[in-house]
C-alpha cells in the first residue's frame, strides 16, 4: 500500500479529497476565515490605492484638503488588518489545535480495533508516530496556513486586475513570467510530497527503534549494548537527517527560483515603466501605484511558497494517517454480526487449519472439545502452534479453514465485543499499566466495588505484598509494572482475570513467575476461578496440570496424544517422555508408569535433588 502511495501524483483529485476530509467538518469555521481573509487583504490593497491620489493629486496638483481624508481611509484600513489579523489566529489556530487532537483520538481509537496480526508486523514506537507526529503538519491546513494561502491568491488576483487598468501591457508580460513560475512550482510541491511521506516514514522507523531500546533498557545495559544502541539510533538520525536535507534542497531552489522571478519582474517593470515616464504615457502617481500593486501580487507568491510546503507536509502526513484508517477493524468485519448474551463457555474446533503465510500452516486439521467447567491443558516443544491455538479461542485470528465454536455458533461470526467481554487471560509476561494496583485489578472490570476487588487481590494473595506497602492498593508500580517483583505483577494480572469473572478462561503458565509457596497458594485461588468455566492452560511446567481433563500434546501443528494425566503416562508416548524428564528421571520405556502416577513431580525432584527443569520456552 505504501509503495502504491509513494507513486500516486499531485493531483487535483487528491488535494481536494484531503482537503474535503478535513475542512468540511468544520465548514463554518473555514468560511469565517476566508470572509476575515478577504477582508483583511482588502485593507490591504487601500495603501497602494491613495498612493496614486497622494502624489498625482496632494503633491503634484497641491489639493492639502484631500490629505486628511486619504490618511483616515488609510488609518481604518490598518485598523481593519489588525482586527482580522487577531481574529484569524484565535479562531483558526484553536480550531487546528483541536482538529489535532480530534485525528490523535480518531487514529489511536482505530488502531485499538486492529486485529492482533496488525501489531505483530508493526513496531509500537512506529504506531506512536503515525498517532503522535502525523497529524500534527495539519494544522497548517486547518489553521491559518491554507486560508493564507487561499488569501494569498485572492490578493494576487485582486491586484492583477487592478495593474491591468492602469497598464495592461507590462501586466500582460508580468503575466507570462508568472505563468512559467506556476508551472514550475507545480511541479516541485509534486516531488516534495513524496518526500515528506518517506520521511515520515524514516521518522517512524526511529522512533519505533528508540521505544523499543528505551522499554528495553534494562536488557541493553545488561549486556552492556549502549554503544551499540547508540549507533543504531544514529545511523537512523542520519538516514532522516538525509532526507530533510533533500526536503530543504527543494525548498531553497524553490525560494531561488521565485527570487530570481520577482527580480526579472521588478527590472521589467523598471525598464518599461521608466520608458513610459519618460514619455508621457504614465504620470509618476500611476508608476508608484503600479509598483506597489505589482509588490502586492508578487508578495503572496513567496508567502504561497513558504506556505506551499506545509502544506505539503501535512498533505504527506495525511497519505500515511489514511494509510492506517484504510486498515479494516476487527470488529467491522460484516461476518460478525451475531451477538451473543452469557455464554455457557463450550468450545470446540472442528478440523481447524491455520495459516499466518499462505501455504505455511501453523495449525493443522485440529478437532478438539472443551466443556464448562472443565480444564484443557496444551503442551508440546516451542513452536508446536500452543499459542495460535489460544489465539483462535480467544478470536485473535479466524482458522483458514475449520471452524471454532462456542456453544454451538460458529466464533467467526461472533460480534467481537459480545464474546470478548467474557474471556479473561493471564499470560506469562504480563503486562501492567503506569498506575496503582488497584487500578489495574479493576482495568478488566473497572465498575467493581472496593469490596469486590478486594476479595479478588486476597484470592490472587495480591493483599500479602499490597497491604505492607505505604499506600496499599494505592501504590503506584510504573511503567509495566517495574516496581513490582515478576511474581507480584503475575499476581496482580491474575487477580485482573478472577474480578473480571470471564467464562472462558486463558491462562498461559499463569504461575511461573511465583515461589513454591505463592504457587500453592494461589493455585487454590484458580481451583475457585475456574469453577464452573471452561479453561485453556498452556502448560510449561508439567506439575501445575495433572488435574486437567484432558491434556493436548502438540507437536508440528498437530494433536499428536490427548487425555488425562494418568492416561498419557500410561501410553508412554510424548506426554510420558516429558513429563519424566521434567521429573528428573531417565525417560525410557522400562519405568513403571504405576510408580510415577503415585508421585507428585516435586517428591520425585526432591529424591533426585533438583527442582522440575524446564523443558521449553514459550512460544
Amino acid at each position: 500500500m505504501y509503495d502504491s502511495l509513494m507513486k500516486k501524483s499531485f493531483t487535483a483529485g487528491h488535494i481536494y479529497r484531503d482537503l474535503r476530509l478535513l475542512i468540511w467538518p468544520r465548514r463554518h469555521l473555514f468560511l469565517i476565515g476566508l470572509i476575515l481573509i478577504f477582508i483583511n487583504r482588502a485593507a490591504g490593497l487601500v495603501l497602494p490605492g491613495t498612493t496614486k491620489y497622494l502624489i498625482d493629486d496632494v503633491v503634484l496638483n497641491r489639493k492639502e484638503e484631500l490629505l486628511i481624508p486619504l490618511a483616515a481611509i488609510v488609518g481604518a484600513a490598518v485598523l481593519v488588518q489588525a482586527v482580522t489579523s487577531y481574529a484569524l489566529v484565535q479562531l483558526l489556530s484553536t480550531s487546528a489545535q483541536q482538529l489535532i487532537a480530534d485525528m490523535r483520538v480518531r487514529v489511536q481509537r482505530h488502531i485499538g480495533r486492529l486485529p492482533v496480526r496488525y501489531y505483530d508486523s508493526n513496531k509500537t514506537g512506529a504506531l506512536v508516530s503515525r498517532i503522535m507526529s502525523d497529524v500534527e503538519g495539519v494544522r497548517n491546513l486547518v489553521g491559518t496556513g491554507l486560508v493564507e494561502f487561499i488569501g494569498g491568491l485572492f490578493t494576487a488576483v485582486i491586484a492583477f486586475f487592478l495593474l491591468l487598468r492602469i497598464n495592461p501591457s507590462m501586466t500582460a508580460l508580468a503575466l507570462v513570467f508568472m505563468s512559467v513560475f506556476g508551472l514550475i512550482v507545480k511541479k516541485a510541491f509534486g516531488k516534495v510530497r513524496p518526500m515528506y511521506r518517506e520521511r515520515g516514514k524514516i521518522n517512524a522507523e526511529v522512533t519505533g527503534r528508540l521505544t523499543e531500546s528505551l522499554g528495553g533498557v534494562r536488557i541493553v545495559k545488561g549486556f552492556h549494548a549502549e554503544e551499540r544502541e547508540a549507533a543504531t539510533f544514529a545511523a537512523g538520525a542520519g538516514r532522516l537527517f538525509d532526507w530533510v536535507r533533500s526536503t530543504l534542497v527543494m525548498q531553497s531552489t524553490v525560494s531561488l527560483i521565485s527570487t530570481l522571478f520577482m527580480g526579472l519582474v521588478s527590472v521589467t517593470v523598471m525598464i518599461a515603466g521608466g520608458r513610459m515616464l519618460v514619455r508621457g504615457t504614465m504620470t509618476v502617481g500611476d508608476f508608484v501605484a503600479y509598483t506597489l500593486y505589482m509588490g502586492f501580487m508578487i508578495a503572496p507568491v513567496f508567502q504561497i511558497v513558504g506556505i506551499g510546503n506545509q502544506i505539503s507536509e501535512a498533505f504527506a502526513g495525511l497519505d500515511r494517517m489514511q494509510e492506517v484508517l484504510q486498515e479494516q477493524p476487527e470488529d467491522l468485519d460484516p461476518e460478525r454480526t451475531e451477538a451473543v448474551g452469557e455464554i455457557r463457555g463450550h468450545v470446540r474446533f472442528e478440523n481447524v487449519t491455520f495459516e499466518y503465510d499462505a501455504g505455511k500452516p501453523v495449525l493443522k486439521e485440529i478437532s478438539l472439545d472443551a466443556s464448562p467447567d472443565t480444564m484443557t491443558a496444551l503442551v508440546g516443544p516451542s513452536g508446536s502452534g500452543k499459542s495460535t491455538l489460544i489465539g483462535l479461542v480467544a478470536a485473535f485470528a479466524k482458522p483458514s479453514s475449520g471452524r471454532v465454536m462456542v456453544d454451538g455458533i460458529d466464533l467467526s461470526t461472533v460480534r467481537l465485543d459480545s464474546f470478548r467481554s467474557q474471556l479473561g487471560v493471564v499470560l506469562q509476561d504480563n503486562f501492567l499499566f503506569d498506575g496503582t494496583i488497584k487500578e489495574n485489578i479493576l482495568f478488566g472490570r473497572p465498575e467493581a466495588t472496593d469490596e469486590e476487588m478486594k476479595r479478588a487481590a486476597q484470592i490472587a494473595r495480591v493483599d500479602e505484598f499490597a497491604l505492607r506497602m505505604e499506600h496499599g492498593y494505592d501504590t503506584i508500580i510504573g511503567e509495566r509494572g517495574v516496581k513490582l517483583s515478576g511474581g507480584q505483577r503475575q499476581r496482580v494480572a491474575i487477580a485482573r482475570a478472577i474480578l473480571a469473572d470471564p467464562r472462558i478462561l486463558i491462562l498461559d503458565e499463569a504461575t511461573s513467575s511465583l515461589d513454591s509457596e505463592s504457587e500453592a497458594l494461589i493455585q487454590e485461588g484458580l481451583a475457585a476461578l475456574m469453577k464452573n468455566r471452561t479453561t485453556f492452560v498452556i502448560a510449561h511446567r508439567l506439575s501445575t496440570i495433572r488435574s486437567a481433563q484432558q491434556i493436548l500434546v502438540l507437536e508440528d501443528g498437530r494433536i499428536i496424544e490427548r487425555g488425562t494425566h494418568s492416561e498419557l503416562l500410561r501410553r508412554r508416548g510424548r506426554y510420558f517422555d516429558l513429563y519424566t524428564k521434567q521429573a528428573g528421571l531417565e525417560a525410557n520405556r522400562f519405568v513403571n508408569p504405576g510408580e510415577i502416577m503415585d508421585q507428585a513431580p516435586e517428591t520425585i525432584a526432591a529424591a533426585v535433588g533438583s527442582d522440575p527443569e524446564r523443558y521449553e520456552s514459550r512460544d
